[in-house]
């Protein structure tokens, strides 16, 4: 009986061992197909044309005129603050 007790633990063990490697198997598979998922679209990105330079001219426009409204925005809130301290009574 004693053997027979040895031979089921080392059945049980190896088909836990085969399962492990199973499971461990599916997870590489996975890992590798996540892995040359990433990889596509690495070389997607490293692919893609540079900037249009009529593009990159409109977004140089846009910052100009951004830089515009914001002077005139300070300029008109500094005039504001000019006239209230003008309006502001001396004291004697």
């Amino acid at each position: 009986m004693a053997g027979e007790s040895v031979s089921f633990r080392i059945t049980r063990s190896t088909e836990d061992l085969a399962q492990t490697v199973a499971a461990l198997s599916q997870r590489l598979v996975k890992l590798e197909q996540r892995l040359a998922s990433i990889e596509l679209q690495l070389d997607r990105v490293a692919a893609e044309p540079d900037a249009d330079p009529e593009d990159l001219l409109r977004l140089d426009r846009v910052a100009i005129l951004l830089a515009d409204c914001r002077s005139l925005l300070e300029e008109e809130g500094q005039e504001q603050r000019d006239a209230e301290f003008e309006q502001q009574p001396v004291a004697a």
